[in-house]
């Protein structure tokens, strides 16, 4: 059986367009959540550059964040923080609004999610934008975090978020990208 290399990953990416509105190419890594050795080779590269590294815990937003971000902080052994929608976190919570295409929403984290100086790598399957990852980014240092960097299956160039992320003094990882949005 062949190795997934990562011309074979952006292969498993599927494209939708115009969705959810005309002129956005959706793309869409359930596909490769769904194939078995995209996943785990997607993974391993998201890990590869913090392997022996000292990582306290990994960040996800959901819900394609919580997925990724489990399996990276698995690989390397390190806690896993889930970063939600508003409302949905039972404990005592911090919160930040973030900037979507069209308004603001609010995320939360629980206040004792991570400590101050612990090392922290975000993870979320994709950047556009980049409003919700910079709203995380701050969630976790407004608690003391070190974001140590912002790992990312795909980026979306042409939007800027990955640019963003860099401005805050985040280095930014990613696997592919794809020209448009």
């Amino acid at each position: 059986m062949n190795d997934i290399g990562s011309q074979d990953l952006r292969s498993v990416i599927r494209t939708i367009p115009d969705y959810p509105k005309p002129g956005i190419q959706f793309r869409d890594v359930t596909t490769l959540l769904g194939d078995a050795r995209a996943f785990r080779r997607a993974v391993d590269e998201l890990v590869q550059p913090f392997a022996g590294a000292k990582i306290d815990k990994v960040a996800g937003m959901e819900a394609r964040g919580f997925i990724l971000g489990g399996a990276v902080a698995h690989q390397l052994s390190a806690g896993f923080i889930p970063i939600r929608k508003k409302g949905k976190l039972p404990w005592t919570k911090v919160s930040i609004a973030y900037s979507l295409e069209y308004g603001l929403d609010e995320m939360e984290m629980h206040q004792d999610a991570v400590h101050p100086n612990e090392r922290v790598i975000l993870v979320d399957d994709l950047i556009a934008t980049g409003g919700t990852a910079e709203g995380a980014i701050k969630l976790l240092k407004q608690l003391g975090a070190e974001v140590i960097a912002a790992c990312f299956v795909i980026d979306l160039p042409a939007l800027g978020g990955a640019d963003k992320i860099r401005k805050l003094g985040v280095p930014v990882r990613t696997l592919m990208a794809f020209d448009g949005h």
